[in-house]
């Protein structure tokens, strides 16, 4: 890492942020690309995160990335909201302008689509059905990218059916699936993603009986620790084609490097590697 007194500074926020492997991929396209700058984290506290966000112009930041449980709660802060973001109801990325305003992005919806087109080349949201498990943040950038890639029907199901319905209201155009009819939806989909933390290390893996789903489908996992969930695996001894989840993060956080940084990132198998913790 180059860094001066000319260097341009961003990084994340999240409560905790130990976790995000965001500094890591950041550093390595900094690196990489000789660029004069750092991408730091930062552990701000819920309460705390309007105030902080606020002083990104003050402190000479480029911006940041937002993580969870910050996502929703930025909005309020913003200058302006990209309108893709403000569908969603959620910000990603905080972006600093010349004059010190501060423009918030969701670019998920981005990574979600541009990781299954590099997994998958050829991959077309308009092909068939899509099921989204799952009804929280990443469930709505999820939904929002299959209505924007022409899904011709995207079915919905989710543990709590309130969030369930909060999101097809907010957002439109999606078929709800009871819980307990979650299998049987299945049938006819070209597309499955868990956009929960189901399967996730440390929890329990995702409850979902894979028979009626067509053997042609793409199964996706927004999860990434472990690289091969239990969904993952389950669909891939049956022959599925599968996506992990490590692409939609690296892929989501190209359009906030290169407006911080001024340079068009690649995501590369060496990027994969480091990223996991492989040396580059």
């Amino acid at each position: 890492m180059t860094l001066t007194g000319k260097g341009r500074v961003a990084g994340v926020m999240g409560w905790p942020v130990g976790h995000s492997r965001s500094p890591r991929l950041h550093g390595f396209w900094l690196d990489r690309y000789g660029i004069d700058g750092a991408y730091v984290p930062m552990a701000v506290r819920p309460e705390r995160v309007v105030e902080a966000v606020r002083a990104l112009p003050i402190l000479g930041f480029a911006g940041c990335n937002l993580t969870v449980p910050h996502k929703e709660l930025v909005l309020s802060a913003l200058d302006n909201v990209e309108p893709l973001a403000r569908r969603i109801g959620a910000v990603n990325t905080v972006v600093v302008g010349p004059d010190g305003s501060l423009d918030g992005a969701n670019t998920d919806a981005f990574g979600f689509v541009e990781s299954l087109r590099e997994a998958i080349p050829g991959w077309r949201g308009e092909r068939g059905p899509a099921m989204v498990i799952g009804a929280g943040g990443a469930a709505r950038a999820v939904v929002a990218a299959l209505q924007d890639a022409g899904a011709p029907e995207i079915r919905l199901a989710n543990r709590t059916a309130a969030r369930a319905a909060a999101l097809a209201a907010d957002l439109g155009g999606v078929t709800l699936v009871d819980w307990t009819d979650r299998a049987a939806a299945l049938a006819g989909a070209a597309l499955l993603v868990n956009a929960t933390t189901q399967g996730m290390a440390g929890q329990a893996p995702l409850d979902l009986d894979l028979e009626h789903l067509p053997t042609s489908a793409v199964v996706t996992d927004i999860v990434y620790v472990p690289l091969e969930t239990p969904l993952l695996a389950a669909a891939g001894a049956r022959g599925n084609p599968v996506v992990d989840g490590l692409g939609m993060l690296l892929h989501q956080a190209r359009p906030g490097f290169e407006r911080w940084f001024g340079y068009a990132p690649e995501v590369t198998a060496e990027l994969r590697r480091f990223v996991l913790g492989a040396p580059a």
